[in-house]
């Protein structure tokens, strides 16, 4: 038996459109692609996950033994350091009493610290 492929977490990234989605779950790569349109859930969850890691909504919304088992089937590796980048988690609307005063723009504020980050972490792979 070949030990796994590995992908870095850059490659794991780049696979976020429908047709072409992967996701990590407990350090391993599934290409999900075939299944979006069987999830129970509907495809728009495993789409806010796609090219990062799943784990933690994975095991939040409690997945049966035959979720497990079938997860399997679209196992393709493992991801380099076991762990993929956590999703984008979308940044949240000013809270309305600031809008009610002229339209605070703290908002921008998470908007512009996400961005960074994101440019800075394509960067440095």
């Amino acid at each position: 038996m070949s030990a796994p492929k590995t992908f870095t977490t850059a490659e794991v990234a780049k696979h976020t459109q429908r047709g072409d989605v992967w996701t990590v779950i407990h350090g391993k790569v599934y290409d999900i692609s075939k299944f979006l349109d069987d999830h129970p859930g509907g495809e728009e969850v495993l789409l806010e996950t796609a090219g990062a890691d799943s784990t933690e909504g994975f095991e939040d919304v409690g997945h049966s033994e035959d979720a497990r088992e079938l997860l399997q089937k679209y196992y393709i590796g493992e991801v380099e350091g076991g762990k993929a980048a956590a999703p984008a988690k979308p940044t949240a609307a000013a809270p309305a009493p600031a809008q009610e005063q002229g339209g605070s723009f703290f908002w921008a504020i998470p908007v512009a610290i996400a961005a960074i980050a994101a440019i800075a972490y394509t960067q440095l792979q």
